[in-house]
């Protein structure tokens, strides 16, 4: 079963399961696979990961290649294998001194999961700081470094998950950070330090970002009922600004009092804003707390839908649907879902 590999804990079972510790067992893993003509898929932590109840037909390669190699000892550059738990990395960084990853402390799942979705969370993305990404060309079987610029960097996505979906499989991954004060960008995280008397180490921001996490239930704690999910569920929308005013309508507010955050290229505004996809559920009456069956929301955070005890996937697309389908209606907005359904 593929669903004790999951965050969320669902989904069935894969017809060939294989883990690979080494380059030379994933460039094994595909051949075999293509010569049987099979397909594959990639799992990495798992935490990003809606398993279809039927399971996969084909063959599941759990990446394990570990390890975090750091250019010189004085150097802010290391090389993360893709198996590499992603918040050790963080703990590692942060041990070093080096900034860069600090606000996206607690997030679960591997180090090479993170290009592919370009994870971000409170004013940091990893797209800020990788320069390149080791990949298998499933293609031409053959290894290759991409740079940050062939990785296609934008909100959430890559070309790993847009483009070139399945054609690479990450093994490693370079980050360049630096040495420096920590990232206070985001509201909530800069009012946790407000009124101090000198700057927060990186280690106190790592520490209240986890907190913060905590406190949403989207760090994973054993036993918390609020953990078995996939993260943030839903994308934050970018419209164009003239939404603003149709949902200022819709709802009776004024315009001013809808949270977004301007899209800008160039430090110029672009015409789209983005807006709190957990801010629209609301207003459409999906609250902390709702249940569909199985399926539900968080009771700590709008934007996971979490599995409440035996949820199947049938119940998470259900409740998804139910989701889309009313914001779509009241406001016009299709929500994007955020975690890979396996296929």
């Amino acid at each position: 079963m593929l669903a004790p590999l999951t965050t969320f804990g669902i989904g069935g079972a894969a017809r060939y399961f294989v883990e690979a510790k080494t380059e030379e067992d994933v460039e094994a893993a595909v051949l075999w696979a293509k010569e049987r003509g099979l397909p594959l898929f990639v799992l990495g932590g798992g935490s990003n990961l809606l398993v279809r109840d039927s399971g996969f037909d084909g063959l599941v390669l759990r990446i394990e290649i570990g390890g975090v190699q750091q250019d010189k000892p004085w150097s802010p550059d290391f090389c993360v294998g893709a198996g590499e738990p992603w918040d050790l990395f963080v703990d590692r960084a942060i041990e070093a001194n080096c900034a860069g990853i600090e606000c996206l402390a607690g997030i679960p799942g591997s180090t090479g999961g993170t290009p592919v979705q370009n994870v971000g969370a409170y004013g940091q993305e990893v797209a800020q700081t990788i320069r390149q990404v080791k990949v298998f060309d499933c293609e031409t079987m053959v290894f290759r470094w991409m740079s940050k610029d062939e990785c296609g960097f934008r909100y959430r996505e890559s070309v790993f998950n847009t483009t070139a979906r399945g054609r690479y499989i990450v093994t490693y991954v370079v980050f360049s950070l630096h040495y420096g004060p920590p990232a206070l960008s985001y509201g909530e995280l800069k009012k946790r330090f407000e009124g101090r008397w000198r700057k927060p180490k990186l280690r106190e921001v790592a520490d209240a970002v986890r907190e913060i996490r905590r406190g949403k239930g989207m760090l994973l704690v054993e036993g918390d009922p609020d953990c078995r999910s996939a993260g943030s569920f839903f994308k934050n929308p970018i419209v164009p600004v003239e939404t603003l005013a149709k949902i200022a309508a819709g709802l009776k507010i004024e315009r001013e009092t809808i949270p977004n955050w301007p899209v800008l290229e160039d430090g110029q505004p672009t015409g789209m804003t983005k807006l709190p996809a957990a801010w629209l559920l609301e207003k459409t009456g999906f609250r902390k707390g709702y249940a569909l069956g199985e399926a539900g929301i968080s009771s700590r955070h709008t934007l996971a839908l979490i599995n409440r005890g035996h949820a199947t996937q049938a119940e998470i697309v259900a409740l998804r649907e139910r989701i889309q389908h009313t914001v779509q209606f009241r406001f016009g907005i299709l929500l994007e879902q955020e975690p890979v359904t396996l296929p």
